[in-house]
C-alpha cells in the first residue's frame, strides 16, 4: 500500500456540473473516479466496489450527506474508506463540526481551489493507506503469534510443517512451501495455498543441499533467497516454471540441517512482508530443531533404561514368567523402575522396585541397587541382609533418596516362598479371590530398619503379580480405588501370561510414570 498513486474514488453529487468540474480534477491527479447523484444510490455503489475514497455532497435528494456518512462508517465493511464531505450551503462552523463529528474525515466548503481539492484527497489517501497498513500489520503480527503458538504445540513433523505452511499462506495470502529433514532423515516438503488442504509432494533428496548452495552455505544462520520460476522448477525436476519462489532458509546451529519456507514471489514481498517470513522460518527452524532433539533423546532414554533390564530370564522348569516394562508416555527422562529374575540353586530370586524421581541420576541409583542385589546373593540368599545392604547404600551414598523393593525367593518344586518388602506395593496373588499379601517394612533410604521376612506356600497353579506403582497411580484417582481396581481385574488370569500382561496394561491405558509388572505361576 504504497503512500501515493492512483486510487478509486467515488464522487457523490446532485449537481452534474459540480461532479463534472471535480471528476476532471481527480482524473487529471490520475485517479480512477466513478459517480452517483443520490445517497441511496452511493451506498449501493459503495458495498459493491468498495472504493478508496468518497466526495460526498451534504445536500441530497433522498439522504442527507451526513446520513449517508454515518451509514458507511457504521458498516464495518466500509468503515475504514475515507470521507470527504463538501458543500456550497452548508458551511459554517456549526456544520463543519456536525460533519466532522457524524464520521467525515476531511469537510471542504465551495467554492474549492484545486490545488486545495487535490490537496485534501492527497493527504486524507495518506493517512487512509497509512492505517490500513497499520491495521493490517497488526492482524498480521496477532496471526503470526496464533501460528507460533500453534508450531510450538506441534508433536509430529507432519504437523509442524503442516501448521507453517498454512500459517504462511494463510498471513502472506498466497500459496506456501516447507521443506523439512526429520529425524528419519527423508527430506519432506509441505504446501498449501489460501485456504487449501496441506498436501505432501516428493522432492529430491538433495533439494535443501542445493538450495543451500544458493545462499546460507554450511553456516548457521537465516538467510533470504528468491529463486525464479525456472530454477524453482529444475531444482523439483519438474517442466512447468510455475511462479517465482521468495523463501527463507534457516539454521540454528553450524552442521545441522536447515529448514526451508517459501511463498511465491508474485506479486513481490515489500520489506514487512519479507521479515514476516523470515520470523515464522526461523520459528519453524527452532519447533523442528527442539522436535528432532526430543526425538532423539526419547530414542536414547529408551535404550538406556532398556540396557538397564535384564537381557534375558532364565528358564526355569516348573514356573511360568510373564514381564512387562513401559516407558511412561511423553516422558524423554529414565525412569528409576527395575525388575530382575535371578536363579538361585533349585530356587529363583525375583524383584522390582522404583527409585525416586525421574532422572539420570534415579536411572544409575536404580543400576547401582541392582547391580548390589546380585551381588549380595552369589554366594548364599538371606533376603533381609540383602535389604539392609541396599538400604545403607542408599543411606550412605545417596542421602535423601528413596526406593521401594519387594523381593521374592521362590522354590517352584515345593512352592516354598520367602517375601521381602521395603516399602512396594504389595505383591498380588491373582486367580479367585484375588487378594494382596500386606504391608512390609519401611521403605529403602529413610533410616535403620530390621527387614523381616515372611514365609509362604505358593500353592500349584498359584499366579503372584507384583508390578509398580505407574501401573496404577493417578492424580484425580485415589490409591485404595485404583489398587481394588487390579485386584478385580486380577480375578481372572489367562493361561497364557503374556496375555494376562497385556490385558492388566490395556486396562489402565496410556501412563503418566513407568511401570514395571512381573508375574509368576507355579505350574507343578
Amino acid at each position: 500500500m504504497p503512500d501515493r498513486g492512483p486510487a478509486d474514488v467515488l464522487v457523490v453529487d446532485d449537481t452534474p456540473a459540480k461532479r463534472y468540474v471535480m471528476v476532471s480534477w481527480l482524473r487529471r491527479a490520475g485517479h480512477r473516479v466513478s459517480e452517483a447523484g443520490a445517497g441511496e444510490e452511493a451506498l449501493a455503489l459503495i458495498a459493491e466496489r468498495h472504493p478508496d475514497l468518497v466526495i460526498l455532497d451534504v445536500r441530497l435528494p433522498d439522504l442527507s450527506g451526513f446520513e449517508v456518512c454515518e451509514r458507511i462508517k457504521a458498516d464495518p465493511a466500509t468503515a475504514s474508506i475515507p470521507v470527504i464531505q463538501v458543500s456550497g450551503n452548508a458551511i459554517s462552523v456549526r456544520d463543519r463540526a456536525e460533519g466532522l463529528e457524524r464520521g467525515a474525515d476531511a469537510y471542504l466548503s465551495e467554492p474549492i481551489e484545486p490545488d486545495e481539492f487535490t490537496a485534501t484527497v492527497e493527504a486524507t489517501l495518506r493517512y487512509s493507506r497509512a492505517r490500513r497498513r497499520a491495521e493490517v500489520m497488526a492482524a498480521r503480527l496477532a496471526h503470526l503469534a496464533e501460528v507460533t503458538l500453534q508450531i510450538n504445540r506441534s508433536e509430529s513433523f507432519h504437523s509442524l510443517l503442516g501448521v507453517a505452511v498454512r500459517g504462511a499462506s494463510s498471513i502472506l495470502g498466497r500459496p506456501a512451501t516447507a521443506l523439512a529433514l526429520p529425524d528419519d532423515k527423508r527430506l519432506q516438503r509441505h504446501l498449501a495455498g489460501p485456504g487449501e488442504t496441506v498436501t505432501q509432494a516428493s522432492v529430491p533428496p538433495d533439494l535443501l543441499e542445493r538450495l543451500c548452495a544458493k545462499a546460507l552455505g554450511e553456516e548457521a544462520g537465516a538467510e533470504v533467497l528468491t529463486v525464479p520460476a525456472a530454477d524453482w522448477a529444475a531444482l523439483h525436476g519438474e517442466a512447468d516454471a510455475g511462479a517465482p519462489v521468495i523463501g527463507v532458509l534457516c539454521r540454528t546451529k553450524t552442521g545441522r540441517p536447515p529448514v526451508f519456507l517459501g511463498v511465491t514471489a508474485d506479486p513481490v514481498l515489500d520489506g514487512n512482508e519479507v521479515n514476516l517470513l523470515r520470523q515464522l522460518g526461523q520459528g519453524l527452524a527452532l519447533a523442528v530443531d527442539a522436535l528432532r532433539a526430543y526425538a532423539e533423546e526419547h530414542a536414547t532414554s529408551l535404550t538406556l533404561q532398556r540396557s538397564l533390564l535384564p537381557t534375558r530370564v532364565p528358564d526355569i522348569p516348573g514356573l511360568a514368567v510373564g514381564l512387562r516394562y513401559r516407558p511412561a508416555r511423553d516422558n524423554v527422562e529414565v525412569g528409576g523402575d527395575f525388575y530382575e529374575v535371578l536363579e538361585a540353586g533349585d530356587r529363583v530370586l525375583v524383584a522390582i522396585g522404583d527409585v525416586m524421581g525421574h532422572s539420570l541420576h534415579a536411572a544409575t541409583i536404580m543400576a547401582e541397587l541392582r547391580h548390589a542385589l546380585r551381588a549380595s546373593v552369589m554366594d548364599r540368599v538371606d533376603l533381609s541382609a540383602s535389604m539392609d545392604l541396599l538400604n545403607k547404600i542408599l543411606r550412605r551414598y545417596h542421602p535423601g533418596m528413596t526406593a521401594t523393593v519387594c523381593l521374592l525367593l521362590l522354590h517352584p518344586r515345593t512352592g516354598e516362598l520367602q517375601l521381602a518388602n521395603a516399602g512396594h506395593i504389595p505383591p498380588l496373588l491373582a486367580g479367585p479371590g484375588a487378594r494382596y499379601h500386606g504391608l512390609g517394612n519401611l521403605l529403602l533410604g529413610v533410616a535403620n530398619e530390621e527387614y523381616k521376612v515372611d514365609h509362604l506356600v505358593l500353592p500349584p497353579g498359584a499366579t503372584l503379580m507384583l508390578f509398580t506403582d505407574g501401573l496404577l497411580e493417578d492424580r484425580d484417582v485415589l490409591l485404595d480405588v485404583s489398587l481394588e481396581r487390579a485386584r478385580s481385574l486380577a480375578e481372572t488370569v489367562e493361561d497364557d501370561l503374556e496375555r494376562f500382561c497385556d490385558r492388566m496394561l490395556a486396562a489402565f491405558g496410556a501412563r503418566e510414570d513407568d511401570v514395571a509388572l512381573v508375574v509368576l505361576r507355579r505350574d507343578l
